[in-house]
């Protein structure tokens, strides 16, 4: 990071993460609160959000395309207020859909593809090129911190609007639904305006002369020939992979195995979020504590060994909630979900961390481009994670006399898959390749 000194302030990374936490907050209600009035108050078959919420993840395979163009114009900041002006747009748009349904089904399902795509695009030009930008103007040293920090400040966009959503929206009405969701839009672009607003011109890295990135099919070549881009971009899917697969079928598996009632599998996501939150501080603070370390004192991939401390850690969760499908109500479920968030966190934050120092290894200017690459492998592995966890209970429980067994086989198979991923984050660096080891950030 030549020229950089320090790089990016702590008041530059905060104000860039507040965009992640604006990002956040209209993704949670478009994808969570929609989903639950299309089924619930409009009656419609759950597999209609579902649909557009996997077609949002497909439409993020734009995502180095993006990075692409904001490498070739050598500025992210006006693809990140105009990704996000796109999501915004799609979140009201995909509010009205939702009140179109009711009576006008197949207008309401055409608007709502045009809003979820438009959600898509949006999701994959502001969060590729944020990210992109935090890798290109903050300082090795401080990435693991930087990393903690954006994402802490996305789930806590998330809490708060959702809280705030959900307030508002009582009583519901479709008129009142609309109206929150534009309310959330307008107040995630405006604050996204504020939080850009000079940060990239202030850096001397981003204005950085730097040599003009070849044709996108060119760069796509680059980034597959690098062994260690394309082993990470292999972590990345299944390390997603295994992370989004219990997204969808944790709280049927607390009603169904542990007879919990709605509002108390509802606070199982609180329980998880906590922990989540608490392996991502404790990343970021051990970051800025050893990050800025010389060789001799900080250990040599030291991130490397948080990302496989989180996968492992997330497999043996998963293996304690295998057990607790085989037990029942005994098994103390609340601590099981604490750890397996907990072990997310810190998997998740030294993952990114490690992307984020990863995209500034290559050749100069292709931060937008490799960062387009593995959001995309993430996209596509969220969108199948997802649907397949949910498929394989349902499969299960069609194959296995007891409903346990089928979250047993599950579990069993995400766990196995951070496993890999671990396996794949531990191999050491083809020597044929003049870049770092795989997920080594910090020298």
């Amino acid at each position: 990071m030549s020229g950089t000194g320090t790089g990016l302030g702590w008041g530059g990374i905060v104000r860039l993460g507040l965009v992640q936490s604006a990002l956040g907050a209209i993704v949670a209600l478009t994808t969570s609160t929609l989903n639950r009035v299309m089924v619930v108050e409009y009656g419609l078959p759950a597999m209609i959000p579902a649909g557009l919420v996997a077609w949002h993840y497909a439409v993020q395979l734009s995502r180095a395309r993006w990075g692409h163009a904001s490498d070739v114009g050598r500025q992210r900041t006006p693809w990140i207020v105009s990704g996000m002006a796109a999501l915004g747009l799609g979140g009201v748009l995909a509010a009205l859909a939702t009140t179109l349904m009711g009576d006008a089904r197949w207008s309401g399902l055409l608007l709502g593809a045009l809003a979820f795509t438009l959600i898509g695009f949006g999701v994959g030009a502001a969060g590729t090129s944020l990210l992109a930008l935090l890798a290109s103007v903050v300082a090795p040293a401080r990435r693991p911190a930087a990393a903690a920090l954006t994402w802490i400040l996305m789930i806590a966009g998330i809490i708060v609007s959702s809280a705030a959503a959900g307030a508002l929206l009582e009583p519901f009405s479709p008129a009142r639904l609309v109206a929150v969701s534009a309310g959330v839009s307008v107040a995630a672009f405006v604050a996204t305006m504020i939080a850009v607003w000079g940060v990239e011109a202030g850096s001397r890295r981003a204005v950085e002369p730097v040599d003009a990135p070849p044709a996108f099919a060119q760069v796509l070549a680059e980034i597959w020939q690098d062994s260690a881009a394309r082993r990470f971009t292999l972590f990345v899917f299944v390390s997603m992979l295994a992370y989004s697969a219990q997204d969808l079928i944790l709280e049927p598996f607390a009603g169904l195995i542990f007879g919990f009632t709605p509002g108390q599998s509802t606070s199982l996501g609180a329980v998880q979020h906590g922990g989540v939150l608490l392996g991502m501080v404790l990343v970021g603070v051990a970051g800025n504590a050893f990050g800025g370390s010389s060789s001799a004192v900080a250990p040599r991939g030291w991130m490397r060994s948080w990302t496989i401390a989180g996968c492992v850690g997330s497999a043996v969760a998963l293996a304690g909630l295998g057990m607790a499908a085989m037990v029942g109500p005994a098994w103390p479920l609340k601590p099981t979900v604490f750890i397996l968030g907990f072990a997310n966190g810190v998997f998740a934050v030294a993952a990114i961390g490690s992307m984020m120092g990863l995209a500034g290894r290559g050749s100069g200017g292709r931060e937008g481009s490799r960062m387009g690459v593995w959001g995309a492998a993430q996209a596509i592995a969220f969108g199948l994670g997802g649907f397949l966890g949910a498929a394989g209970v349902d499969v299960g429980r069609h194959i296995f006399a007891h409903t346990s067994s089928a979250f047993v086989a599950v579990f069993a198979t995400e766990a196995t898959l951070f496993l890999i991923a671990a396996a794949i984050a531990a191999k050491p660096q083809d020597r044929a390749y003049p870049v770092p080891r795989l997920l080594e950030i910090s020298v």
